[in-house]
């Protein structure tokens, strides 16, 4: 079992910086493949950034440039910087974590709102 705790999020102007964090606990982090998804209000939810034990990073196109998600084997941490917030960008952000070779992940957050102001 893996327990994930998000931190980080709120409310920013557009073109502002956010940065979340995901604690996680229960399990050796460092083998997990982390990734952020986020949903907005009425969509479906999207993975947004995601990175592997070796710190390989993948991103969606609608973020890529602007977010960057790093992790710290050593507090057991992802993070997700946010920059240049856009008001699209506005949803409940989760944090998620899978094992190498499970294709879905199975770990989740409760969820940290992220909210930008146009």
């Amino acid at each position: 079992q893996v327990q994930l705790v998000e931190s980080g999020g709120g409310l920013v102007q557009a073109g502002g910086s956010l940065r979340l964090s995901c604690v996680a606990s229960g399990r050796i982090f460092s083998g997990l493949i982390m990734g952020w998804y986020r949903q907005a209000s009425e969509k479906q939810r999207e993975l947004v950034a995601t990175i592997t034990s070796g710190g390989s990073t993948g991103y969606a196109d609608s973020v890529k440039g602007r977010f960057t998600i790093s992790r710290d084997n050593a507090k057991n941490t992802v993070y997700l910087q946010m920059n240049s917030l856009k008001p699209e960008d506005t949803a409940v952000y989760y944090c998620a974590a899978r094992a190498m070779l499970r294709l879905t992940y199975d770990y989740w957050g409760q969820g940290t709102p992220v909210t930008v102001s146009s």
